[in-house]
């Protein structure tokens, strides 16, 4: 076969070869014959060589035969500084165990501002200054949470479990998924700690990112479904509680797409819109962005994963999402790329690209699925790809 052939179709080539149905492969994977569908299609990149490994496995074939071009672009030990950095802070368990006395604690008021400018970092994905930050911020909240003054540790508790939500967040975005979710699950522990169900809820979220991410899909919608209909029993109306639950339906309602479960899916999108709707207005309680423009863009972003491009550009053309951070509208600019791809119309997709990368440079060139949306459009465009194409393929590192 072609060595220049898509993955998608050589994954499409050895399956038939070997006489199995797309069910069938999928049922060799544990994933839905959805996902097979669209990693055949090229709608799905495969983006970790773990996933691509098992592929091969099923196959009875040597992965360099699925990937001969691209399986460079899959070194796991090519890891981003900033992951180093909060490695090792997430595995320095020293402040954890340590009382408020071990270490002198920052005045409140500070410890706040570098939690708030973590997330003004992750929002703004400047991952190179969050290398810098989080592991002190961490080191720092954890030992104020120790603190014998219940109200500063309440203040510590609450500075901690936000800190390590910023972290989750930046790992997700950086392709680490275990360790978005143990950052994810932290922020749970300290939330339940301090009987801050609402915070601890928060932290759900983070971990159902992660999963979804993962491909983890089952425990994405069980953990988001399950943890929305917990605060809701709260029986709490607050602009924080229904933001927190409309981020979980819409994470349900993105794992129910991946799984083809589509009248689920709307199950979900509907309860997220009826809590956008309640809410009144885009906020951003818990750094989740969540609002009417927030459920818009998931909305855009389920036709995407549903491979339904014209829906989702017919949605995207109705956004406006100028108010929303430089990260998360860059982020919906890349389902809008990806949806230009899915029809083949390679200019718009990188005219698209480069704006989200005029916003959040860092994301862009470290996301997976650009890389993989990239590598697509090279390949299927002319013989000689556009010069923008080329550019951007090199600074994202497709291309040497």
């Amino acid at each position: 076969m072609d060595a220049a052939a898509p993955l998608g179709e050589r994954i499409a080539y050895h399956r038939r070869r070997r006489g199995l149905s797309q069910v069938k492969l999928a049922g060799l994977l544990g994933r839905s014959e959805s996902w097979i569908s669209q990693v055949e299609r090229g709608v799905r990149p495969l983006d970790r060589i773990s996933v691509l490994n098992e592929v091969a496995r099923a196959l009875s074939v040597p992965v360099k035969e699925l990937a001969p071009t691209t399986l460079g672009s899959f070194d796991e030990a090519e890891e981003h500084p900033a992951v180093r950095a909060v490695r090792v802070a997430l595995t320095t368990y020293g402040p954890m165990l340590s009382t408020a006395g071990d270490r002198p604690l920052p005045e409140l008021p500070l410890l706040e501002d570098d939690a708030t400018q973590a997330w003004d970092l992750v929002h703004a994905s400047r991952y190179e200054e969050l290398a810098t930050l989080l592991p002190r911020l961490l080191a720092d909240a954890e030992a104020t949470a120790r603190s014998d003054d219940a109200t500063i540790a309440r203040v510590g508790l609450a500075v901690a479990a936000d800190a390590y939500q910023a972290a989750g967040a930046m790992l997700m975005k950086l392709g680490e998924r275990d360790m978005a979710w143990l950052a994810g699950d932290r922020a749970v522990q300290l939330g339940a700690r301090g009987s801050d169900h609402v915070l601890a809820a928060a932290g759900v979220v983070r971990i159902g990112h992660a999963f979804l991410a993962d491909d983890r899909l089952d425990d994405a919608l069980r953990v988001a479904a399950q943890t929305a209909a917990g605060v809701e029993e709260l029986g709490t109306d607050t602009p924080e509680s229904l933001s927190l639950v409309g981020a979980l339906h819409l994470i349900a309602a993105i794992a129910n797409t991946r799984l083809n479960q589509i009248d689920d899916a709307r199950d979900h999108l509907a309860a997220a819109e009826s809590a956008a709707q309640r809410l009144g207005e885009d906020r951003n309680d818990f750094h989740t962005e969540f609002g009417p423009t927030n459920v818009a863009i998931h909305a855009v972003s389920i036709a995407v994963e549903s491979g339904d491009a014209g829906e989702a550009l017919r949605r995207a053309a109705k956004i406006d999402a100028s108010q929303l951070s430089p990260e998360r509208r860059a982020r919906f600019l890349i389902d809008v790329a990806r949806a230009y791809g899915q029809r083949r119309k390679t200019e718009d997709a990188v005219r698209t690209l480069r704006e989200a990368e005029r916003l959040t440079p860092e994301q862009v060139r470290t996301n997976e699925l650009v890389r993989e949306m990239v590598r697509d459009l090279l390949r299927s465009g002319r013989r000689q790809p556009d010069k923008s194409l080329r550019e951007l393929a090199r600074r994202i590192g497709v291309i040497p």
